[in-house]
């Protein structure tokens, strides 16, 4: 089957605000890699999904919910996104001044092919994405 003419695969899983759910997330999105046969750039996947759920659980989701994370793959684009109900509007400000934390971004900027925000009700989405 022509993979621009199939249906992409898709998988999503929902993550309770809570620490372990950064380490769940990477291990959901190595296994689907895996399975869908992707290993170049796959440090970089897992290193931007560390990123992007860590954002969410810090600065997007308030207390009592969790975040939806949602994968896909077309055989060309591979997809990655974190729903949260959480406010505001995540950018990228580059931390020179020796900052523990305030990278997340940067990263995502520097290793994904493409990102951005989109806004749901409630809350937003933040996405990156590779092509192969």
């Amino acid at each position: 089957m022509n993979p621009t003419t199939e249906a992409p695969a898709v998988r999503e899983r929902f993550y309770r605000r809570e620490r372990r759910s950064v380490p769940a997330a990477r291990q959901f999105t190595a296994a689907a890699l895996i399975a869908w046969g992707i290993t170049e750039r796959a440090d970089e996947v897992l290193l931007c999904v560390s990123e992007l759920t860590t954002n969410a659980l810090v600065h997007g989701v308030p207390p009592g919910r969790g975040f939806r994370l949602f994968l896909s793959w077309n055989g060309d684009d591979l997809g990655i996104e974190v729903h949260d109900s959480g406010d505001g509007h995540p950018a990228r400000v580059g931390r020179l001044d020796g900052a523990e934390s305030g990278r997340g971004l940067v990263l995502v900027d520097a290793l994904a092919d493409a990102w951005g925000v989109r806004e749901r009700d409630p809350g937003k989405i933040v996405w990156c994405a590779w092509r192969f």
